[in-house]
């Protein structure tokens, strides 16, 4: 069963600090895979509800996603795409 989560904010937890611009983290929006066993599947992230497409052997995921990542570098099945 899902969770829903509150994600109400208070007056005084309201934060007004300036976002960080995408130019100030080196990485990539978006980070590839290559799946070593399968050109087709559909990945599913571990202790989350998020899952990825694998297509051409290449899953897509972005770099934001820090459990995603973690997981694709750890595993076996996968490996960094080199463009």
């Amino acid at each position: 069963m899902a969770k829903i989560a509150d994600t109400s904010v208070t007056e005084g937890q309201a934060s007004f600090e300036p976002a960080l611009s995408s130019s100030t983290y080196a990485s990539p929006e978006s980070l590839k895979f290559r799946d070593k066993l399968y050109t087709s599947r559909l990945l599913i992230v571990p202790d989350t509800d998020r899952s990825y497409p694998v297509d051409k052997a290449t899953v897509v995921v972005p770099a934001s996603d820090v459990e995603a990542v973690k997981f694709l570098k750890a595993s076996e099945e996968y490996e960094p795409f080199k463009e």
